[in-house]
């Protein structure tokens, strides 16, 4: 039973790098993953071949590096420029 003090629902601070690629904050850490989602999708981000794999362009290298990532390891990325 999640209730108000889920983490997920909890508005947090965004970076202004993360702003960048997703918007102005603050915002819960479910809408901030399902923006980050759709920028990947919008943008066409994933790797054609393993679906699993980001490989980010400029706006959202600056959040999650420039190299090809999982999509496991993008979350512990983002997070970072969460507070």
């Amino acid at each position: 039973m999640a209730g108000k003090n889920n983490a997920l629902q909890k508005p947090v601070t965004v970076s202004p790098e993360l702003e960048n690629v997703i918007g102005k904050g603050p915002m819960t850490r479910a809408e901030v993953t399902k923006k980050v989602w759709d920028y990947i999708k919008a943008n066409d981000l994933q790797k054609p071949t393993d679906k699993r794999t980001i490989v980010p362009d400029a706006k959202l290298g600056g959040v999650i590096g420039k190299d090809e990532i999982s999509m496991f390891k993008m979350t512990a990325a983002v997070s970072k420029h969460l507070s």
